[in-house]
């Protein structure tokens, strides 16, 4: 399986950014690492040889880029405000420079996003965002509620990071529309800390009218086998 690795100096985060890239040619995938993990743990935990079969037949290409949350969202030594504000240049690195790197390489004009943990938050806020870049979502025992991080404190760049509240008042006819467009699958398990955030999207996407997949496996927790098992069954769906 063809591997890549990418590092170059993100002007948004004044800081060199790290990333692995899998495959050759295909759609590309933005994969995000779990909460505070790095660009190499989808591969370390198997996640990439579980689709292995779609890269090496140049159906799919992964992009897996670093992750910040221990200086964004889990840096309590910083104010909430710092902390959101690290987020969104996180955002504005991930749209500038992976996003287009990988739109660049495959001639895609589209991308799919997808995450397992705190990376399913990422992947369907940025989806959500902007679903003029991103046409299929896949989140994995997603978290999406980052109020836990915040603590009492919110203005408007943590509104419109808080995917449960901007989704819930979304009214424009334009993202509605762009997001109905989009393949989503939402995966978690019956044992999964994560089952009732998912529900509860799953909830706010059927009031909007919007279609989407909410998956809930018997028998599974919050785990990277439960992920290895889904990833493959999700992007056979995408790729239809």
């Amino acid at each position: 399986m063809e591997e890549t690795y990418h590092k170059w100096y993100a002007q948004y985060l004044g800081s060199d950014f790290e990333m692995l890239v899998f495959g050759l040619s295909g759609y590309p995938i933005i994969l995000f690492p779990t909460a505070k993990g790095k660009y190499y743990e989808s591969k370390d935990f198997g996640l990439i040889a579980s689709v292995q079969e779609f890269i090496d037949s140049g159906k799919i290409k992964i992009y897996c880029p670093d992750n910040i949350d221990s200086q964004s969202w889990y840096n309590y030594s910083v104010l909430p405000g710092d902390r959101v504000k690290t987020h969104i240049a996180y955002e504005k690195t991930i749209l500038s420079d992976v996003i287009q790197f990988a739109k660049y390489e495959t001639g895609s004009k589209i991308v799919g996003v997808a995450g397992c943990d705190f990376g399913a938050y990422h992947a369907l806020n940025i989806a959500f965002k902007h679903p003029d870049k991103i046409d299929s979502l896949v989140c994995m025992g997603g978290f999406y509620d980052i109020k836990q991080f915040i603590f009492g404190f919110y203005d408007d760049s943590c509104y419109f990071n808080n995917p449960p509240d901007y989704m819930s008042n979304l009214t424009e006819h334009w993202y509605l529309e762009k997001i109905k467009k989009m393949e989503i699958i939402l995966g978690t398990s019956e044992w999964d800390s994560s089952l009732d955030e998912n529900k509860r999207m799953s909830g706010i996407l059927s009031s909007k009218e919007i279609v989407h997949r909410l998956d809930i496996r018997a028998g599974a927790g919050h785990d990277w086998q439960a992920w290895k098992d889904m990833f493959p069954v999700y992007l056979a769906k995408i790729l239809e």
